[in-house]
């Protein structure tokens, strides 16, 4: 958080000059045709983000395997709030910018949640909000990063170069051959990854994607029951991986993304049809698409709301999941790339929408009443049906 503010600082001052051509001065090698010479910014959005990407691979194949996705039970609610939390925001958005045809393949920048962030937000709650939801927030978040890859794959690929493709193909596969036939030393699995990379680069794919595709192929043992296993090579690169996103790789993508240039920007500015309709996708749109299917759920009994937590405190977690900042930005940047003053309005939609998000979720959060006394009620009010079932009684203390 205090990176992105530190690149606006930079971006409108006297620096500005030397920040941007920083970010774009020629590096080489070429290593891609559509991208040209390497840069800066190309080195962090397409290769350090990549293994950004291969630790939200290794996140999501941890919980379909051993964590809080193993069954369907579990998953059905996580999927359905991450549904209405990724086709909402883009309903709004295409209704927003109906009128501009031409902004339309940006539909997909508020479908994003950034997890990193909306964690952070409520990690500053500490105790005033229950674990359960703290837990079904970075469930969400990750099936929510799930939809994310899969649109930056089949939506953000302009060409496709076949022999690159299949290249990338026979390398996915001999990574799988590897996990099959028992390999459980990291360094093959990493080196395959890099080729697989190059492979993905070249081939027009975006090149992110080969980091979640090298992770689904990273052995896993589980542990039920257990945080992590000692012996999990996946365990292992998660733990050895999340120190350097957290503090390098999000940090340096903030800062290359984050500095928008407000020269000739207004207030009347956030009122153009792009950053309007993102910030109003972020912002309005996933709440509602979040709660209202949470609450449709629930009430139809598909399934249970997050244990300890009342409805508002429901309803605070979904304006956080308006916080799109990381993947929002990259998003961006893949739905506008041909057009620069586009980008830098997405950029002012996307932390618009993501301030706004923030400032109330935590409001809400911070102000509902403790998670502590809904848990409590409902305890007793279990404990009592269990001794006596005398419902009427109940139903006096509930009122």
């Amino acid at each position: 958080m205090a990176v992105a503010v530190l690149a606006m600082i930079v971006a409108n001052s006297p620096l500005a000059d030397s920040y941007f051509h920083l970010l774009h001065v020629q590096t080489g090698p070429v290593l891609s045709e559509k991208l040209g010479p390497m840069t800066p910014h190309l080195w962090i959005n397409d290769a350090l983000m990549a293994v950004f990407f291969l630790l939200v691979g290794l996140e999501i194949k941890r919980e379909f395997v051993d964590g809080r996705l193993v069954t369907w039970q579990q998953r059905r609610l996580p999927f359905i709030a991450a549904l209405g939390g990724m086709a909402a925001p883009a309903l709004v958005f295409l209704a927003v910018t109906a009128q501009s045809p031409g902004l339309t393949q940006g539909w997909a920048i508020p479908a994003a949640t950034d997890i990193a962030f909306a964690i952070g937000v409520m990690a500053l709650l500490g105790s005033r909000v229950p674990t359960a939801l703290k837990l079904f927030l970075t469930t969400v978040a990750i099936v929510d990063d799930m939809g994310a890859v899969v649109i930056i794959a089949l939506a953000y690929t302009a060409s496709i170069k076949g022999i690159a493709l299949l290249a990338a193909a026979v390398i996915l596969g001999v990574m799988m051959a590897m996990n099959r036939a028992g390999v459980r030393h990291l360094a093959p699995y990493l080196l395959g990854f890099a080729l697989l990379w190059f492979a993905v680069l070249v081939s027009g794919v975006h090149a992110t994607i080969a980091g979640v595709l090298a992770a689904f192929t990273v052995p896993v043992v589980a542990t039920p029951g257990a945080p992590d296993s000692p012996d999990s090579p996946l365990h292992k690169l998660e733990h050895a991986l999340h120190p350097w996103s957290a503090f390098l790789i999000v940090p340096l993508f903030g800062f290359a993304n984050a500095g928008i240039s407000l020269e000739g920007f207004s207030l009347g500015s956030l009122l153009e049809p792009l950053p309007l309709g993102i910030a109003a996708g972020l912002f309005i749109g996933k709440q509602l698409g979040i709660f209202s299917l949470i609450w449709a759920a629930v009430k139809l009994g598909i399934a249970q709301r997050p244990r300890g937590s009342t409805w508002l405190q429901v309803y605070g977690l979904s304006v956080l999941c308006g916080i799109g900042f990381t993947m929002s930005l990259f998003i961006g940047m893949l739905a506008f790339a041909s057009s620069p003053n586009l980008i830098e309005e997405a950029k002012l939609g996307v932390i618009t929408g993501s301030l706004l998000s923030g400032v109330l979720g935590y409001l809400v959060l911070r102000l509902a009443p403790p998670a502590a006394d809904a848990a409590q009620a409902e305890t007793e009010i279990d404990r009592e049906i269990e001794q006596d079932g005398d419902v009427e009684a109940i139903e006096g203390k509930l009122r």
